[in-house]
């Protein structure tokens, strides 16, 4: 198994703390960058290099969507995390927050000096309180602490993060309609151009990333670019949060690095298809708003980005949903259906 770039700290009792997460070298990066004045131009080119593909689906680019930011904006920008897990089977998110949620902070805040914002939002699903609470708390420790608020580690750099419970509706995972959400309006999408970078939040520059996104930038700045990109396979990098529910014997959560074969991945953490593989009927491999693959499809199936993207599915969030011979798939998907539906 690769070494933990999120849920390395899991292991321990009260994970969640502010003591246990600085154990495990949790805000040395955000003190590095910001003791050393590192120029925001290197922070985005590591990303870059890092080759870090998006973790809420969609796949694109990191660095490449925080170059994106003008900085020379003279007005407020903001720098939001996309909390708002709501997809069928998709849990990755929500765990990260209850178990490691000062990674997700520190993320936040290397991010927002990044891109010269002063505020920055987590916008929570509504139906997870608990999450909200825990979340809420890791804030007040940040700011007790001095990584939150006027002159985080005894420099000039200023930040506020607060959270921001959402409705609950799934269509506000899409950014155009969290931040319509975040803004008091009714979750529904705005027309592109213009994109958030150039106007976001109340019409300001705003850059919106995923959980996982950005707990992963802290172990980068960390621990190097090269570090990140030597895990997995080219063009498909670094490690990834997936969710396995469905006709497995262990339904879980584990990090890995991307590109591990489904089969593999099953075996070794979920305990295998229920009855064994040949009782395998279908995978979802990406969260239910993907194409659903045949046992054929998945013998020697990579789970990364290209891969799945070659057999017109997708990674998607990673969330693996296995059906065995036992499942009336019209019925399945019939039902996904109608949640859609009802969520538009």
């Amino acid at each position: 198994m690769t070494e933990k770039v999120i849920l390395h700290s899991v292991h321990l009792d009260r994970p969640w703390t502010l003591e246990n997460y600085r154990a495990g070298g949790g805000y040395e990066a955000l003190h590095k960058v910001l003791t050393e004045k590192t120029r925001p131009i290197d922070i985005i080119n590591q990303v870059k290099l890092s080759a870090l593909r998006g973790r809420g689906g969609a796949g694109f680019p990191t660095g490449l969507k925080w170059s994106f930011m003008p900085r020379s904006f003279p007005g407020d920008k903001y720098v939001v995390c996309n909390s708002d897990e709501g997809e069928p089977g998709t849990f990755k998110d929500r765990d990260i927050l209850r178990y490691n949620p000062h990674q997700v902070i520190e993320g936040m805040a290397i991010a927002a000096y990044t891109l010269g914002a002063k505020v920055g939002y987590n916008y929570i699903h509504g139906e997870i309180w608990d999450v909200y609470e825990r979340f809420e708390e890791a804030l007040e420790e940040a700011r007790r602490a001095g990584f939150l608020g006027q002159q985080i580690c005894g420099t000039d750099f200023n930040l506020e993060i607060f959270a921001h419970q959402g409705y609950g509706a799934y269509i506000c995972g899409e950014e155009m309609a969290l931040i319509e959400s975040l803004e008091g309006k009714k979750g529904q999408p705005r027309l592109k151009p213009p994109f958030p970078a150039g106007q976001g939040v109340w019409g300001c520059p705003t850059t919106v990333n995923n959980v996982e996104s950005i707990s992963v930038s802290p172990t980068i700045v960390r621990r190097g670019a090269s570090w990140f990109s030597g895990l997995g396979r080219e063009g498909n990098v670094g490690t990834k949060i997936f969710g396995i529910s469905g006709h497995v014997n262990n339904p879980c959560i584990v990090e890995e690095e991307m590109g591990i074969p489904l089969k593999e991945l099953l075996d070794r953490h979920a305990g295998g298809v229920r009855g064994g593989w040949d009782n395998l009927l279908a995978v979802i491999p990406g969260g239910s708003s993907v194409r659903c693959l045949p046992r054929d499809s998945c013998q020697n199936l990579l789970m990364d980005f290209d891969s799945l993207s070659a057999l017109k599915s997708g990674l998607g969030t990673a969330a693996v949903i296995d059906m065995d011979q036992s499942t009336d798939i019209i019925r399945a998907i019939a039902r996904l259906s109608y949640f859609y539906k009802h969520e538009s």
